[in-house]
């Protein structure tokens, strides 16, 4: 269960987003089963109701206040875990085409079950980010890659940048202590920019930063590497 509607409307509204009592519903469903599931699988960490209201569904959502993305994008949440940030995306903005990716079988069948509950169409695969990333079928097909994750910039780039087309975006969200432009020479080696970093804070007081990288020419076919090539030497 989340934090009261009202209470979440202010916080919301606080960080210039506006909540509907119809997406507030859509997050206490995705919640109370996220809990739920947790009982007998490692989804998160966190699961109190303060906790998952700004940690997981604000936190998430944050980025969308930073960056213009355009009715009907494509959105592709690259190793999703859980389904952060890309489900509390999805049922935000109903709008976007949104797809979830996760090397786990249980967290992909657990975002199934997910969509069904909260009755939304987001699609599921199953994949390694680079084995996903030399795939035709998703190869520079997505408007938006985003990702939540702890790799280094230039490790996490190379998952997510052969994901996005030519004028597309990546949408790094990182903690506060990376150096953003010691990922730049890798994101120029995939074909990207970065056109801007943000600095921000949670209600908590937890920092965040937002590494806003466009896709300016197509990544190169010898990219990304596989997982023991990647971990082992970052571009």
């Amino acid at each position: 269960m989340l934090i009261g509607f009202e209470k979440m409307k202010n916080v919301f509204s606080n960080n210039n987003l506006k909540l509907t009592e119809e997406a507030y519903d859509k997050f206490n469903k995705f919640t109370d089963y996220l809990v739920e599931k947790n009982k007998v699988m490692n989804l998160t960490g966190i699961t109190d109701s303060e906790g998952i209201s700004e940690k997981h569904i604000l936190d998430s959502l944050l980025p969308m206040t930073m960056v213009t993305i355009p009715e009907g994008a494509s959105v592709i949440d690259v190793g999703t875990g859980a389904g952060f940030p890309g489900v509390p995306m999805k049922l935000y903005r109903d709008d976007l085409q949104m797809t979830l990716l996760d090397s786990l079988a249980k967290r992909i069948n657990f975002l199934k079950e997910a969509a069904e509950i909260t009755g939304s169409d987001f699609t599921c695969i199953h994949s390694r980010a680079e084995d996903g990333g030399r795939d035709i079928r998703y190869r520079e097909k997505f408007d938006f890659a985003v990702a939540r994750a702890v790799a280094p910039l230039p490790v996490l780039a190379e998952y997510c940048m052969p994901f996005v087309n030519v004028g597309g975006y990546f949408l790094a969200m990182k903690g506060p202590n990376e150096d953003i432009f010691a990922g730049e020479n890798a994101i120029k080696l995939l074909g990207g920019k970065i056109e801007n970093t943000v600095e921000y804070s949670l209600p908590c007081g937890d920092k965040r930063i937002l590494a806003i990288i466009s896709k300016v020419s197509p990544t190169s076919a010898k990219y990304p590497r596989n997982a023991g090539q990647i971990s082992k030497k970052s571009l």
